[in-house]
């Protein structure tokens, strides 16, 4: 018998970027009759990744594993130049799949450097997302981790400073950071339109709205998901008794549920809404089966398929077959990992020639 309840944030799951370098990929197995090659996984999430290993997918930590010749799709988190130097010296054939927004902020810091700035560039040091931003201006840019590493910022001229930030970390935190270093520089520059992707915003201001309701919150996301992670964290600063972050509900944990009435439920950016449907049949099965929706944002952005693919592709007469946006969200049986029903209609944007369309919230 039902009797628990369940506030289910929207919006949650795959955002624009992500529903582009998962389908990349399984266009890429469709339509080459070769080895596909992935450097790094293409999204970080681990159903997502198994599941296109299962059809194909050969994922390497760095190009230097491919042989000669092959093909490789670089990940949605972007690469510096310097592995885009080594792909060319082994000759490989590429298909970039990296998120538009993240291009957006490399090209803030190539112009940043140009322009002889030093570069704050606030995210957490050993994400690929900021190996690949700092490593367009390794002279100019220093990684500013947290609020409490501000302290140690030092640079050449307190006049000419700008901060760029990783895409999926918390707004607040960033901010807290953003404000911290500008009290130190006064006048700090500021991107020229915001680096946090419209979609984790959304998600965080979604969880925030079900989190002071929520005695539980539960984070679908993988560990090395920054903006899962994130969620997990701003729905325990927003009011939840508790938030725990699951790959999948093998990872539920009994004691959780002891005197929860109420469970807010979400998922990072990178992960299908299949595993949100199975949590939720779980949780019915626990007794919440009270499932009510709690929307605060709607989003309508598709990006392209990359370039070198479009092209492929459109040689061989074949249309991207991405369904339009409907707004509906996904169930168990919606199909392909690459199909993104959770998005509400919308236009097919191609950022990647334009990548400062398509910034800030959506």
């Amino acid at each position: 018998m039902s009797t628990g309840t369940v506030y289910l944030a929207e919006p949650r799951g795959y955002c624009a970027g992500v529903d582009r370098a998962v389908v990349a990929v399984e266009r890429a197995l469709e339509h080459y009759d070769e080895t596909v090659y992935v450097r790094h996984e293409i999204v970080h999430n681990k159903f997502v990744v198994d599941s296109l290993r299962a059809k194909g997918a050969v994922f390497v930590d760095e190009v230097d594993e491919i042989p000669e010749g092959s093909l490789v799709i670089f990940s949605a988190h972007g690469i510096s130049p310097k592995v885009r130097e080594m792909a060319e010296q082994r000759n490989l054939r590429t298909i970039d799949a990296t998120c538009p927004l993240v291009t957006k902020v490399h090209k803030e810091a190539v112009r940043f450097a140009r322009e002889d700035y030093d570069i704050l560039l606030v995210g957490h040091e050993g994400h690929e997302e900021v190996e690949g931003t700092a490593g367009e201006a390794p002279d100019h840019v220093q990684i500013v981790n947290s609020p409490d590493d501000v302290v140690n910022v030092t640079v050449r001229d307190p006049e000419k400073v700008v901060w760029l930030s990783q895409t999926t970390l918390s707004v607040d935190e960033t901010m807290e950071t953003v404000d911290r270093l500008r009290e130190r520089f006064p006048t700090l520059q500021s991107p020229p339109s915001d680096d946090i992707c419209y979609a984790t915003q959304n998600r965080q201001v979604a969880v925030k709205k079900i989190a002071p309701q929520s005695d539980l919150v539960l984070v679908v996301g993988s560990p090395n998901s920054s903006n899962s992670v994130r969620l997990m964290e701003v729905a325990k600063e927003a009011g939840a008794k508790a938030s725990h972050r699951i790959d999948s509900v093998a990872e539920l944990r009994e004691e959780w549920f002891e005197g929860v009435e109420t469970v807010g439920v979400t998922s990072g950016a990178s992960v299908p809404d299949v595993l949100v449907q199975q949590l939720l049949a779980e949780l019915a099965e626990r007794g919440y089966g009270d499932v009510k929706p709690v929307r605060t944002a709607t989003e309508d952005l598709m990006f392209s398929l990359p370039r070198e693919l479009r092209q492929e592709m459109k040689a061989r007469g074949v249309n991207d077959r991405r369904s339009r946006p409907t707004g509906e969200r996904a169930t168990a049986e919606s199909g392909s990992l690459g199909a993104n029903p959770s998005q509400p209609s919308g236009k097919v944007q191609d950022v990647r020639e334009n990548p400062e369309q398509g910034a800030g919230l959506g």
